[in-house]
């Protein structure tokens, strides 16, 4: 019998060690443009947003992103009502990671051919997300590049949907991770499902060539499978908000997309993060793992395995901080703690791995 395939994000088609090298190529570029304009550039491009200084007392937040491939799904299963969900998600939670309070969102959809019940869809889901995210969409684009954007056939709209959020935040309250301590306790808050990360290995794993295949009704998800990828990022403003609002002395605010955990190495501090009580996998993670035969090294690079959002807080305020957490609606879990070990490192000893410059090993 032939070994089954053990499929990676690379063998889907996602090469990280590709995409960073191409960044390697166009970030110096980018990074010279920092003295054009009017506003200062406070922070080096690679956090989760960046943040332009406006006034002495006042400073905004901006970052952009796509949904990704699970734009693809959507059209797969010709369903489009969450997209826009995910499109305000992936932005406002990057901007909430600079301590500032997203305030406003504009979107870019890319189309095949406009269908009016499509489009419509989408702006449900756009309005959707910014109520939850209590954002305004004053603008937008679309566009139809049937060149660019094609369906690959099937009656579905082929798009591309990315947004670019902003939000204030004051030059003295931004946060980056840049006061991390040792023994600062790591509260996760979880994800719902598998957010708009991974969806590329996701679905080679689980449909392969096939899109009927993510109408298979798994028993251990309680749905279809494409029910179950499709389900809407979480958007955890509110409980962030109430954190900021409620003066809790918050060291580092990570939104865990993809590079899973690794995200949380973003910060500047030479310090660790020992994350040893990590909740149960929820089962579609399992469920990829065991029919793509994914290593775990791989599973928890790519996704974010049950946990969408991490604070990090000193250990004197994590009571008050998971008070005000559980009051705005959220269950926070204290997953791990900061080793400052100057060693740069995200360890999960439950299951024996340790992650740095972009990937995990076995310890």
């Amino acid at each position: 019998m032939a070994e089954r395939r053990r499929w990676t994000y690379a063998s889907a088609g996602v090469d990280a060690a590709q995409v960073e090298r191409g960044l390697h190529r166009l970030l110096p570029w980018v990074r010279q443009t920092h003295d054009f304009g009017s506003c200062e550039t406070l922070l080096p491009i690679g956090y989760f947003a960046n943040v332009l200084r406006l006034t002495p007392d006042l400073s905004l937040a901006i970052s952009t992103d796509s949904i990704g491939t699970k734009a693809v799904l959507a059209r797969q299963l010709g369903r489009y009502d969450t997209a826009g969900i995910d499109c305000v998600a992936m932005n406002v939670n990057d901007v909430l990671c600079v301590g500032a309070e997203p305030i406003a969102l504009v979107d870019y959809v890319a189309v095949d051919a406009p269908n009016d019940d499509a489009l419509e869809a989408i702006g449900r889901g756009l309005f959707e997300g910014a109520r939850r995210a209590n954002v305004s969409i004053p603008g937008g684009e679309l566009a139809v590049v049937p060149e660019l954007v094609q369906a690959h056939g099937g009656d579905s709209m082929a798009f591309d949907l990315v947004g670019t959020a902003i939000g204030l935040v004051h030059p003295d309250r931004i946060i980056t991770g840049a006061d991390l301590a040792e023994g600062d306790i790591v509260i996760g808050l979880g994800s719902s499902g598998i957010h708009s990360n991974g969806l590329t290995l996701a679905r080679r794993v689980l449909a392969g060539s096939d899109p009927g295949r993510l109408r298979e009704h798994v028993p251990s998800l309680d749905r279809t499978i494409g029910d179950e990828l499709l389900e809407p990022t979480r958007i955890y403003v509110p409980e962030v908000l109430a954190l900021l609002r409620a003066s809790t002395p918050v060291r580092a605010l990570y939104n865990v997309t993809g590079d899973g955990f690794l995200n949380m190495l973003r910060s500047p501090p030479p310090v660790s993060f020992e994350l040893i009580d990590l909740p149960q996998v929820p089962p579609i993670f399992g469920l990829i793992q065991e029919r793509g035969g994914v290593s775990d090294e791989e599973m928890y690079r790519v996704f974010n395995m049950g946990i969408g959002f991490c604070v990090v807080v000193a250990e004197a305020a994590a009571a008050g901080a998971e008070d005000v957490l559980v009051a705005a609606g959220a269950e926070p879990r204290r997953i791990g703690h900061v080793r400052a070990d100057g060693r740069r490192e995200v360890r999960i000893p439950t299951i024996g791995l340790i992650g740095s410059e972009g990937a995990f090993r076995r310890a």
